[in-house]
């Protein structure tokens, strides 16, 4: 916390964690800043941006007391909160520069703030949690550092932090990414599945071990505890080099007065002799050699898991083993794994041949003449137009779409507020600058957005032509 970092600097976005039951008395207001973005801020300048954000929490729960403040927008600044933990706070602020085409939706700023949250406490528990293991606040400040700038190194492009923007319309964060979206593809996507197949895209896909992937998956839940995930890849660039380098900073100085698991860290993965992947991240069991197997803790189950995770060729294999299911630790799990390659080995290897054979690529997929985002809500999947297709539509008609997805976004908060529990149905469609159609469309937890930018047809050809996208 508020040490120099070799991460670069953008000026334009501010990304703080507060405790607001910390620093209420004069002298302590450091206390309650757990984390804050860029970290070589001066203290003052962190005092500034949380007491305005304390503030705005305080005041708008006059008005509002049941619903927690989720944006302000100021003439230079949009505020974004998410309080991930009862008084736990995560606040985004970011300049509005037009001029840079730095147009956000804010929602798409939220599921950053919820993705990273979702992520952090898979891997090292709450916030809360961590704080009532160590009131001083070092380890939990420690936890959060590394974390965090593991996970932002994903969003630079070069130098400069790059946050989801207008471009990125056509995406939808917090969905698992489906060749299809029957019912008979996904079965049961939960909140924990969802943050597996998140962390594997990140960081397990085999290419992604080196360079970077895409990842399409299928899930299945067993009748066990476990659950397994498989994914057939296609290709996109990372940045060559760690952003960090190999030099560690903490902020609680050099000397590393608690072992810190990163996860997120890239590089540190590696397939093992068995096929089954490795890493030292977790340190070493007590009298072993051989890394510490890495762990996941589950909300909804509410269970520490062993995260064992096998590869063969193109396949990823996600398995999760109850903590409580294995008496002598590694050396049982050593013995599970043994029995898994003798049992499924055989099975995988199909598995994969078929799934190899049947791959004809994401644009194989992708639905001719459309530029489209579909997803369930209610199921967390998503089936959108690969990125290269996207990148052929024109400024304009992004621009309209996102702007277009504002307003949607603004709807349902609104029907939210005035019904919970029922949604409307919805639907709009909007001829841009270009003269391109952008199309909105939100009926049973299912939304559907799309760019038609045959200029010369009229409103009736684009409804036409999202019936008959619909009916594919």
């Amino acid at each position: 916390m508020g040490l120099s970092s070799t991460m670069p600097v953008s000026e334009g976005v501010r990304f703080c964690i507060f405790d607001l039951k910390r620093g209420q008395h004069e002298g302590q207001e450091l206390d309650k800043i757990l984390f804050f973005y860029p970290t070589d801020c001066p203290f003052t300048t962190q005092l500034s941006v949380i007491g305005l954000s304390e503030g705005l929490i305080t005041f708008t729960r006059i008005f509002s007391p049941e619903a927690a403040c989720e944006v302000i927008e100021a003439e230079r600044h949009s505020h974004v909160f998410h309080e991930a933990e009862a008084d736990i706070w995560m606040v985004m602020v970011v300049e509005k520069n037009k001029e840079a085409e730095a147009i956000w939706r804010i929602d798409a700023l939220q599921r950053v703030l919820k993705e990273v949250h979702s992520l952090f406490v898979m891997f090292h528990g709450s916030v809360r949690s961590l704080l009532e293991k160590e009131p001083s606040g070092g380890l939990v400040r420690s936890h959060l550092y590394f974390f965090i700038t593991d996970y932002l190194t994903d969003f630079f492009s070069g130098k400069k932090l790059q946050l989801p923007f207008f471009r990125d319309c056509l995406k939808e964060r917090g969905t698992v990414q489906m060749l299809t979206v029957g019912r008979d593809a996904a079965i049961d996507v939960e909140d924990d599945t969802l943050n597996l197949f998140t962390y594997a895209v990140l960081r397990l896909t085999p290419r992604v071990l080196n360079a970077g992937t895409n990842s399409w998956s299928y899930l299945r839940k067993s009748n066990t505890a476990s659950h397994v995930t498989g994914s057939i890849l296609g290709n996109f660039s990372y940045p060559a080099e760690d952003i960090y380098g190999s030099r560690d900073t903490s902020p609680v100085g050099n000397g590393q007065r608690y072992h810190v698991p990163r996860p997120l860290q890239r590089g540190k993965w590696f397939k093992g002799k068995d096929g089954f992947l490795v890493a030292d991240i977790w340190g070493t069991e007590m009298g072993q050699v051989s890394p510490a197997t890495a762990n996941v803790w589950l909300q909804q189950m509410e269970e520490r898991m062993y995260l064992c995770i096998y590869q063969h060729k193109n396949l990823t294999v996600i398995l999760l083993i109850p903590y409580s299911s294995m008496m002598n630790g590694d050396q049982g799990l050593s013995i599970v794994r043994q029995q898994i390659l003798e049992n499924a080995a055989v099975k995988i290897i199909k598995v994969e041949e078929k799934l190899t054979r049947g791959w004809g690529g994401e644009n194989a997929y992708h639905v001719a003449g459309y530029r489209y985002l579909l997803f369930d809500r209610d199921r967390n999947i998503s089936r959108a137009s690969p990125p290269v297709k996207v990148t052929t539509l024109m400024k304009d008609s992004l621009l309209a779409l996102s702007k277009l997805r504002e307003k949607v976004d603004l709807e349902k908060h609104r029907a939210k507020q005035d019904a919970p529990g029922r949604e409307n149905d919805l639907e709009i469609c909007i001829r841009a600058k270009n003269n391109a159609w952008v199309i909105a469309r939100v009926t049973r937890g299912k939304e559907l957005y799309m760019v038609l930018e045959k200029a010369n047809e009229t409103l009736l050809y684009a409804t036409d032509a999202v019936d008959k996208f619909s009916n594919r």
